[in-house]
């Protein structure tokens, strides 16, 4: 028996002067109470705020709360069902999701998991849901534009790469089909568009996913939804999962368009979780901290300067108002965080006057600077006199004799308004773009029934566009359109019309 054990010793001696070891701490909870989402965990005195904490039962959490004797988490998961007694486990990292190259044209769950039954995900690299916000030193100057492919906004409310301008207004005024068109037309750009989708019925959600599919490139486009059947927990956690996603590409210095599809239902899930854990309810029973959660999320987009990456972040929030108040408590906290707003109008929209932007309400404060040359020079006095058109219009109801120049504004203002008109689903290139309002400048379109402007105006680009490759070539590619050039096809239109 002794030589047996001296042989065995002899045999395992090498291997165990080679191991190392060392000792591993894990601070340990017991869960007190479960229910509606929310749990309730004492022992965990050094937990973190947004801290992952994982249970016996294979489910997982974010600290959301911290008190005096306990910790109040937000489940994440819910697979097993955790019980008063369960243990819970400190991680010391943030909640994280996997990303790589392989999700663009995947459908995600709140968590970043695939659930569009395609292939499993082989390479990713794990990425904090809550990351800060680039410095101002990473930070460049916002001048190159994004391109919507819808004419009132690209003409009037100019939206840049690294921009935040927010889409507000009452339900069913097209809030999602101005984000839906404008991804659909970054299918000719480079721009990877990421669309989250919180709070929202699942057939609205497969809706857009179709349309997406249909006009759109589905293939650079990124889904992550938590629609109305998931937890708070995980409509909350939705847009900064899908913002971590989307600076993944930031860091790789590519350019990325995200859709907040909405903030209201965010703002509510979040009222909810605050609620449930006892928090002090403020304004229209928000917490008091509703405005950092949106801040905090917001600031993570910005165009970087060459040295970190090059790389952009376009954010379009959507906020859903009530009966127009847009001076309500998300919307006023949204405007002030944003760089800009883009306002529909339910009476627009009840008109026929689609996409309903309301010009006098909408702002971007980008503007110009975001346009390149040949949109800057036909679009310059657009908004104005468009604002213009508005203030004399009504004039018109009663009607009032008016003057020439008033006459002549109102004309020139009606057949803009038909101009701006289009149709979803329906992206309009920039060369066509600044073809129209040179058309509309030119005059041309004055005599023309109101009816036919949109027929009139459409024969005419296809003509300019035939006879002047040259220079139309030069618009879309360079963005550039010289005061010889802009003649020349002024000239053209105006004797095209003779």
């Amino acid at each position: 028996m002794e030589n047996a054990l001296t042989a065995f010793f002899e045999k395992v001696k090498d291997t165990v002067r080679t191991s190392r070891f060392s000792i591993r701490i894990t601070e340990e909870g017991k869960v007190l109470a479960v229910g509606d989402g929310i749990v309730h965990v004492a022992g965990l005195r050094d937990a973190k705020l947004y801290e992952l904490i994982k249970f016996e039962s294979g489910d997982e959490g974010i600290v959301f709360d911290l008190d005096v004797d306990s910790i109040g988490v937000v489940l994440l998961t819910d697979r097993n069902g955790i019980r008063a007694g369960d243990k819970g486990y400190k991680t010391e990292q943030i909640a994280s999701v996997n990303v790589s190259e392989e999700l663009l044209g995947r459908v995600l769950d709140a968590l970043g998991n695939p659930i569009d039954d395609g292939p499993k995900l082989e390479q990713t690299t794990p990425c904090p849901v809550e990351r800060e916000a680039p410095s101002l030193s990473q930070r460049d100057f916002i001048t190159e534009p994004l391109y919507t492919g819808i004419k009132v906004i690209d003409s009037m409310l100019a939206i840049g790469k690294g921009q935040r301008e927010l889409i507000i207004g009452d339900p069913s005024t097209g809030k999602t089909s101005i984000a839906v068109d404008t991804v659909i037309n970054q299918k000719n750009s480079h721009v990877i568009s990421v669309y989250v989708v919180i709070g929202q019925k699942k057939s609205h959600v497969l809706k857009i996913i179709e349309e997406v599919k249909k006009y759109g490139d589905f293939s650079r486009t990124i889904f992550v939804i938590a629609d109305a059947s998931n937890s708070p927990g995980l409509q909350y956690i939705a847009p900064y999962s899908a913002t971590a996603i989307a600076e993944y590409f930031l860091d790789k210095g590519k350019n990325v368009l995200i859709i907040y599809d909405d903030l209201t239902k965010h703002a509510d899930a979040y009222r909810s979780l605050s609620l449930l854990l006892k928090k002090p309810p403020g304004r229209e029973a928000y917490p008091g901290d509703i405005f950092f959660i949106h801040s905090r999320l917001l600031e993570r987009s910005a165009k970087l300067n060459q040295k970190s990456g090059g790389g952009s972040i376009t954010a379009l929030p959507i906020v859903e108002t009530q009966q127009g108040r847009i001076s309500s408590y998300i919307p006023t906290n949204l405007i002030s965080i944003t760089d800009g707003q883009i306002y529909l109008d339910t009476l627009l929209f009840n008109k026929g006057i689609r996409p309903a932007v309301d010009v006098s309400k909408s702002v971007s404060r980008i503007g110009g600077k975001a346009q390149v040359e040949a949109m800057r020079t036909v679009a310059e006095r657009l908004k104005i006199d468009y604002s213009r058109f508005i203030e004399v219009e009504v004039f018109t109801k009663f009607g009032a004799h008016l003057e020439e120049e008033t006459s002549s504004l109102i004309r020139r203002g009606e057949r803009l308004r038909e101009i701006l008109k289009q149709p979803q689903f329906h992206p309009v290139t920039l060369e066509d773009e600044v073809l129209s309002f040179i058309i509309l400048e030119s005059g041309i379109l004055d005599t023309v029934a109101i009816a036919s402007t949109q027929k009139v105006c459409k024969e005419i680009i296809n003509k300019t566009k035939s006879t002047f490759p040259e220079i139309v070539g030069r618009v879309n590619l360079e963005g550039l359109l010289g005061k010889k050039d802009l003649e020349t096809v002024k000239d053209f239109i105006v004797k095209e019309r003779v």
